[in-house]
């Protein structure tokens, strides 16, 4: 609940910006719906229904202005105008505390609880039920990967070339049949008459080992010769790889998959339905690496038409084989904080598959102690608040967004928190803007009432580097 200190001056600037009039005067001093739920336990049509903030609204489509709220209000706050809407029902939208001149409207969460249950009992009320969050004692969290220092990379290929689970994924803005120095030409030569694109043509035997395992199909035969069909130029792409955060062990439903000593193990023998124990996994994989390869293997004799592909082990192959030394082991780390940009939209919080994020007024929390730094929230986060180490990244395309008018009470919190200038302030109602507004979700999170019906579409549109060669 919202309280009144002992400074309140009961010069009424929260009584007249209340939304749902739940705020009066009472010897002075500004006074306020307890949040008790009383109402909402007593409503006969359901129409009171308990927000995210621990406060309460009206679904003005269900309720008939029976008055059976009215009267279990222990403390009388509440009231039925006479077009039959109920008022006097706090939301807990906060906009008294931020509009008392003096400072004088607290926020009850932020008090100790012994002095909350004090005043409580003091008005001889029932105790609202609500839950305290604590931050963890975890400064940071730390996770061991494989990643790639962008600076040194030149999207060659071969890391994704020699990558054994296929867990690296390459994008290049180059047409196919062009070099693109990876070099595979030079590993596969039994004769060692190829290198960087230059064929020794004295002792080269013409097997065509390299034109079979060009990734790129960059190897020409003409006139009993090879060639490299070379052009000089920038690539433009992306290079994805696994995070090894174990999200897909998390999401898995089968004990195939496992992470001994931080490190993913798969045992395929223990894989009996490899399309269905891993269709969650794939789901959630953070860079989308996570795939089921359905060109059958044998293992133990059995012959499997399918397996899972796409997790990191960190067998250190890609390290070792790049030539410009751009795979490094790495330890990401991240301090549980979103930078200035971060508009509290909730986006993070919607995707955390490890519910280890809390949307605050004032910003994000996370529980480290759950946080297994799958990045998701930074992938997803339209506008890149938090610290990511891939250049994975989901934007949104499309969305609707329209706001219910049987909910909202509106307290112009979307109004005053839209990065986009998207909400349009009717006076007596809001509505949106559908040609600015982005869907970044932050009107439907910080609402109270539960008011937008909203919705949106995420694709993958992964950041690109430059590299020059």
């Amino acid at each position: 609940m919202f309280l009144s200190t002992n400074n309140c001056e009961g010069l009424g600037e929260c009584v007249k910006q209340c939304p749902t009039e739940a705020i009066r005067l009472i010897n002075g001093r500004a006074f306020s719906c307890i949040t008790c739920g009383a109402c909402y336990r007593a409503c006969p049509n359901h129409a009171i229904y308990k927000n995210k903030y621990g406060g309460y609204g009206v679904d003005r489509a269900k309720c008939n202005g029976c008055g059976v709220c009215k009267f279990n209000c222990p403390i009388n706050n509440i009231k039925i105008d006479e077009d039959g809407v109920v008022k006097g029902i706090c939301a807990r939208c906060g906009v008294c505390t931020d509009i008392c001149p003096n400072n004088n409207r607290v926020d009850g969460f932020d008090l100790i609880k012994d002095k909350q249950i004090s005043y409580l009992k003091s008005l001889d009320a029932a105790l609202p039920r609500y839950e305290t969050h604590t931050r963890p004692a975890t400064e940071s969290k730390t996770r061991l990967c494989v990643n790639t220092n962008l600076d040194d990379c030149i999207l060659c290929g071969r890391c994704e070339y020699y990558c054994p689970t296929n867990a690296i994924r390459l994008t290049v803005d180059k047409a196919r049949g062009l070099c693109n120095q990876c070099n595979i030409c030079a590993d596969v030569c039994p004769t060692q008459s190829i290198k960087n694109g230059i064929v020794n043509y004295d002792t080269c035997s013409l097997c065509l080992n390299c034109l079979k395992n060009c990734p790129n199909d960059a190897i020409i035969l003409d006139d009993f010769k090879i060639s490299v069909n070379k052009l000089q130029q920038e690539n433009n792409g992306s290079i994805i790889s696994c995070l090894n955060c174990g999200l897909c062990e998390d999401m898995s439903e089968t004990d195939s998959l496992v992470i001994v000593d931080g490190k993913l193990r798969y045992d395929i023998s223990k894989d009996f339905d490899t399309l269905n124990n891993f269709n969650k996994s794939i789901e959630y994989c953070p860079v989308s690496t996570l795939h089921i390869n359905s060109n059958g293997i044998v293992i133990n004799n059995i012959e499997k038409d399918s397996y899972l592909e796409g997790y990191c082990t960190l067998c250190s192959n890609c390290v070792s084989v790049c030539e410009q030394n751009a795979r490094v082991y790495d330890f990401v780390k991240w301090d549980g904080k979103a930078n200035d940009t971060c508009i509290n939209c909730g986006t993070c919080v919607e995707v955390c598959p490890e519910d280890a994020i809390i949307l605050k007024k004032e910003g994000i929390e996370v529980n480290l102690d759950d946080c297994i730094l799958c990045e998701r929230c930074a992938i997803y986060c339209p506008v890149d608040a938090i610290k990511k180490s891939t250049l994975s990244k989901k934007v949104i395309i499309d969305g609707f967004n329209k706001i219910d008018q049987n909910f909202c009470i509106n307290c112009k919190l979307c109004y005053n928190i839209c990065p986009e200038d998207a909400i349009i302030d009717n006076g007596d109602s809001l509505t949106v803007n559908q040609d600015k507004c982005i869907y970044c979700g932050a009107c439907k999170n910080i609402c109270p009432s539960n008011a937008f019906i909203f919705d949106r579409t995420f694709v993958n549109k992964n950041q690109t580097i430059r590299c020059s060669k």
